[in-house]
Protein backbone atom coordinates (compact mmCIF):
# COMPACT_ATOMS: atom_id res chain seq x y z
CA UNK A 1 0.00 0.00 0.00
CA UNK A 2 2.85 2.37 0.87
CA UNK A 3 4.57 1.62 -2.44
CA UNK A 4 1.33 2.34 -4.34
CA UNK A 5 0.85 5.65 -2.49
CA UNK A 6 4.44 6.62 -3.23
CA UNK A 7 3.92 5.85 -6.91
CA UNK A 8 0.74 7.97 -7.01
CA UNK A 9 2.60 10.81 -5.28
CA UNK A 10 5.37 10.66 -7.89
CA UNK A 11 2.84 10.68 -10.73
CA UNK A 12 0.93 13.66 -9.30
CA UNK A 13 4.17 15.54 -8.60
CA UNK A 14 5.38 14.80 -12.11
CA UNK A 15 2.16 16.09 -13.64
CA UNK A 16 2.34 19.30 -11.57
CA UNK A 17 5.95 19.90 -12.58
CA UNK A 18 5.17 19.09 -16.22
CA UNK A 19 2.49 21.78 -16.37
CA UNK A 20 4.00 24.43 -14.08
CA UNK A 21 7.71 24.33 -14.93
CA UNK A 22 7.30 25.55 -18.53
CA UNK A 23 5.04 28.33 -17.28
CA UNK A 24 7.60 29.38 -14.67
CA UNK A 25 10.39 29.35 -17.25
CA UNK A 26 8.26 31.40 -19.66
CA UNK A 27 7.35 33.92 -16.96
CA UNK A 28 11.00 34.24 -15.96
CA UNK A 29 11.99 34.87 -19.57
CA UNK A 30 9.27 37.48 -20.06
CA UNK A 31 10.05 39.14 -16.73
CA UNK A 32 13.74 39.62 -17.46
CA UNK A 33 13.05 40.64 -21.06
CA UNK A 34 10.25 43.15 -20.52
CA UNK A 35 10.13 44.23 -16.87
CA UNK A 36 11.06 47.90 -16.44
CA UNK A 37 11.34 50.22 -13.49
CA UNK A 38 8.86 53.07 -13.41
CA UNK A 39 10.62 56.01 -15.10
CA UNK A 40 11.11 59.32 -13.37
CA UNK A 41 9.87 62.54 -14.87
CA UNK A 42 9.26 66.19 -14.16
CA UNK A 43 5.88 67.65 -13.22
CA UNK A 44 4.86 71.13 -14.28
CA UNK A 45 4.12 73.24 -17.33
CA UNK A 46 6.06 71.15 -19.87
CA UNK A 47 4.29 67.96 -18.82
CA UNK A 48 0.90 69.69 -18.98
CA UNK A 49 1.79 71.17 -22.38
CA UNK A 50 2.52 67.70 -23.75
CA UNK A 51 -0.77 66.43 -22.31
CA UNK A 52 -2.63 69.28 -24.05
CA UNK A 53 -0.80 68.47 -27.30
CA UNK A 54 -2.07 64.89 -27.06
CA UNK A 55 -5.63 66.07 -26.42
CA UNK A 56 -5.47 68.48 -29.36
CA UNK A 57 -4.25 65.68 -31.65
CA UNK A 58 -7.30 63.65 -30.63
CA UNK A 59 -9.80 66.52 -30.97
CA UNK A 60 -10.69 66.62 -27.29
CA UNK A 61 -13.44 69.17 -27.90
CA UNK A 62 -15.30 66.62 -30.05
CA UNK A 63 -14.98 64.01 -27.31
CA UNK A 64 -16.11 66.46 -24.65
CA UNK A 65 -19.19 67.31 -26.72
CA UNK A 66 -20.06 63.66 -27.31
CA UNK A 67 -23.20 62.87 -25.30
CA UNK A 68 -23.41 59.08 -25.70
CA UNK A 69 -20.73 56.49 -26.38
CA UNK A 70 -21.54 52.87 -27.19
CA UNK A 71 -19.10 50.00 -27.58
CA UNK A 72 -18.48 46.29 -27.09
CA UNK A 73 -15.32 45.08 -25.37
CA UNK A 74 -13.85 41.73 -26.50
CA UNK A 75 -17.33 40.70 -27.72
CA UNK A 76 -18.31 40.08 -24.09
CA UNK A 77 -19.32 43.33 -22.42
CA UNK A 78 -21.63 45.86 -24.05
CA UNK A 79 -21.98 49.50 -23.02
CA UNK A 80 -24.13 52.54 -23.63
CA UNK A 81 -22.60 55.44 -21.69
CA UNK A 82 -24.58 58.65 -21.30
CA UNK A 83 -21.87 61.14 -20.45
CA UNK A 84 -24.34 63.97 -19.80
CA UNK A 85 -26.41 61.99 -17.29
CA UNK A 86 -23.29 60.15 -16.04
CA UNK A 87 -24.98 56.78 -16.33
CA UNK A 88 -23.99 53.65 -18.23
CA UNK A 89 -26.01 50.62 -19.29
CA UNK A 90 -23.76 47.57 -18.94
CA UNK A 91 -24.80 44.26 -20.55
CA UNK A 92 -23.16 40.84 -20.26
CA UNK A 93 -24.58 37.33 -20.41
CA UNK A 94 -28.13 37.57 -19.00
CA UNK A 95 -27.43 40.67 -16.93
CA UNK A 96 -28.05 44.36 -17.40
CA UNK A 97 -26.96 46.97 -14.91
CA UNK A 98 -27.83 50.63 -15.27
CA UNK A 99 -24.95 52.25 -13.43
CA UNK A 100 -25.50 55.58 -11.72
CA UNK A 101 -21.90 56.76 -11.81
CA UNK A 102 -22.61 59.60 -9.37
CA UNK A 103 -24.18 57.28 -6.79
CA UNK A 104 -23.70 53.54 -7.35
CA UNK A 105 -26.30 52.72 -4.71
CA UNK A 106 -28.94 54.12 -7.08
CA UNK A 107 -27.95 51.71 -9.85
CA UNK A 108 -30.53 49.25 -11.17
CA UNK A 109 -30.04 45.53 -11.88
CA UNK A 110 -31.91 43.34 -14.36
CA UNK A 111 -31.62 39.58 -14.84
CA UNK A 112 -33.31 38.12 -17.93
CA UNK A 113 -34.90 41.58 -18.44
CA UNK A 114 -36.55 41.47 -14.99
CA UNK A 115 -35.63 43.98 -12.33
CA UNK A 116 -33.75 42.33 -9.48
CA UNK A 117 -33.42 43.70 -5.96
CA UNK A 118 -32.28 40.50 -4.28
CA UNK A 119 -29.00 39.88 -2.45
CA UNK A 120 -27.41 39.32 -5.86
CA UNK A 121 -27.89 42.93 -6.93
CA UNK A 122 -24.99 44.59 -5.01
CA UNK A 123 -22.54 42.00 -6.31
CA UNK A 124 -23.68 42.55 -9.89
CA UNK A 125 -23.35 46.32 -9.46
CA UNK A 126 -19.79 45.81 -8.18
CA UNK A 127 -19.01 43.60 -11.16
CA UNK A 128 -20.53 46.09 -13.61
CA UNK A 129 -18.50 49.03 -12.27
CA UNK A 130 -15.32 46.92 -12.38
CA UNK A 131 -16.06 46.05 -16.01
CA UNK A 132 -16.84 49.68 -16.81
CA UNK A 133 -13.69 51.05 -15.16
CA UNK A 134 -11.46 48.61 -17.05
CA UNK A 135 -13.18 48.53 -20.43
CA UNK A 136 -13.85 52.27 -20.67
CA UNK A 137 -10.21 52.97 -19.82
CA UNK A 138 -9.10 50.99 -22.88
CA UNK A 139 -11.47 53.19 -24.88
CA UNK A 140 -10.99 56.72 -23.51
CA UNK A 141 -7.78 56.69 -21.44
CA UNK A 142 -6.08 59.52 -23.39
CA UNK A 143 -8.94 61.85 -22.54
CA UNK A 144 -8.52 61.25 -18.79
CA UNK A 145 -5.10 62.85 -18.32
CA UNK A 146 -6.54 65.89 -16.52
CA UNK A 147 -9.00 63.97 -14.33
CA UNK A 148 -9.02 64.69 -10.61
CA UNK A 149 -6.18 62.92 -8.82
CA UNK A 150 -4.03 62.52 -11.94
CA UNK A 151 -0.34 63.42 -11.94
CA UNK A 152 1.50 64.19 -15.19
CA UNK A 153 5.25 64.04 -15.74
CA UNK A 154 7.45 64.71 -18.74
CA UNK A 155 9.80 61.81 -19.43
CA UNK A 156 12.71 61.56 -21.84
CA UNK A 157 12.90 58.13 -23.50
CA UNK A 158 16.07 56.28 -24.48
CA UNK A 159 15.69 57.82 -27.94
CA UNK A 160 15.58 61.29 -26.33
CA UNK A 161 11.93 61.68 -27.29
CA UNK A 162 9.30 63.20 -25.04
CA UNK A 163 6.76 60.88 -23.44
CA UNK A 164 3.97 61.56 -20.96
CA UNK A 165 3.89 59.65 -17.68
CA UNK A 166 0.42 59.65 -16.13
CA UNK A 167 -0.24 58.37 -12.60
CA UNK A 168 -3.75 57.89 -11.19
CA UNK A 169 -3.50 58.56 -7.48
CA UNK A 170 -7.24 58.04 -6.89
CA UNK A 171 -10.40 56.83 -8.57
CA UNK A 172 -11.07 53.78 -10.72
CA UNK A 173 -10.64 50.21 -9.51
CA UNK A 174 -6.85 50.26 -9.12
CA UNK A 175 -5.58 53.67 -7.96
CA UNK A 176 -1.81 54.08 -8.07
CA UNK A 177 -1.36 52.72 -11.60
CA UNK A 178 0.91 54.56 -14.04
CA UNK A 179 1.01 54.72 -17.83
CA UNK A 180 3.73 56.12 -20.09
CA UNK A 181 2.20 57.53 -23.28
CA UNK A 182 4.35 57.23 -26.40
CA UNK A 183 3.33 59.81 -29.00
CA UNK A 184 3.96 60.56 -32.66
CA UNK A 185 5.25 63.92 -33.91
CA UNK A 186 1.76 65.45 -33.74
CA UNK A 187 1.17 64.22 -30.20
CA UNK A 188 -1.19 61.38 -31.09
CA UNK A 189 -0.78 58.23 -28.99
CA UNK A 190 0.79 55.22 -30.65
CA UNK A 191 1.24 53.10 -27.50
CA UNK A 192 1.57 53.20 -23.76
CA UNK A 193 3.61 51.25 -21.23
CA UNK A 194 1.81 49.98 -18.16
CA UNK A 195 2.73 49.86 -14.47
CA UNK A 196 -0.43 48.37 -12.96
CA UNK A 197 -1.09 46.32 -9.85
CA UNK A 198 -3.00 43.66 -11.80
CA UNK A 199 -0.03 42.90 -14.08
CA UNK A 200 2.91 40.81 -12.81
CA UNK A 201 5.36 42.49 -15.20
CA UNK A 202 5.98 46.25 -15.12
CA UNK A 203 6.36 48.31 -18.27
CA UNK A 204 4.47 46.09 -20.71
CA UNK A 205 3.57 47.97 -23.90
CA UNK A 206 0.13 48.09 -25.50
CA UNK A 207 -0.60 49.63 -28.88
CA UNK A 208 -2.90 52.62 -29.44
CA UNK A 209 -2.84 52.73 -33.24
CA UNK A 210 -6.13 51.41 -34.61
CA UNK A 211 -8.31 54.52 -34.41
CA UNK A 212 -11.78 55.30 -35.69
CA UNK A 213 -13.54 58.67 -35.83
CA UNK A 214 -17.12 58.59 -34.58
CA UNK A 215 -20.10 60.55 -35.86
CA UNK A 216 -19.46 63.11 -33.11
CA UNK A 217 -15.83 63.56 -34.19
CA UNK A 218 -14.32 61.76 -31.19
CA UNK A 219 -11.36 59.52 -31.99
CA UNK A 220 -11.50 56.13 -30.29
CA UNK A 221 -9.44 52.91 -30.61
CA UNK A 222 -10.79 49.71 -32.13
CA UNK A 223 -7.97 47.36 -31.14
CA UNK A 224 -4.99 47.06 -28.79
CA UNK A 225 -2.10 44.64 -29.01
CA UNK A 226 -0.56 43.65 -25.68
CA UNK A 227 2.29 41.20 -26.36
CA UNK A 228 0.52 38.27 -28.07
CA UNK A 229 -2.92 39.30 -26.80
CA UNK A 230 -5.45 41.29 -28.80
CA UNK A 231 -8.08 43.50 -27.15
CA UNK A 232 -10.88 44.10 -29.65
CA UNK A 233 -13.33 46.97 -29.29
CA UNK A 234 -16.18 47.07 -31.80
CA UNK A 235 -19.66 48.53 -32.23
CA UNK A 236 -18.23 51.95 -31.39
CA UNK A 237 -20.63 54.88 -31.69
CA UNK A 238 -20.21 58.46 -30.56
CA UNK A 239 -23.36 60.59 -30.64
CA UNK A 240 -23.56 64.32 -29.97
Amino acid sequence: MAIKSKKIFKIVTGVIIFFTLPSLILFGFLFFKYNEELPTGIQGEKADALAHKMLDALNYEAFKNTSIIEWTFKKRHHYSWDKEKNTCDVYWKDYKVILNLDNLSKSTVYIHSFKNESDMAPGLIDKAITYFNNDSFWLVAPYKVFDKGVERRLVKTENNEEALLVTYTSGGSTPGDSYLWLLDDKGKPIAFKIWASILPIDGLEASWSDWTTTESGAQLPTFHKLMVLGLEIDGIKGIK
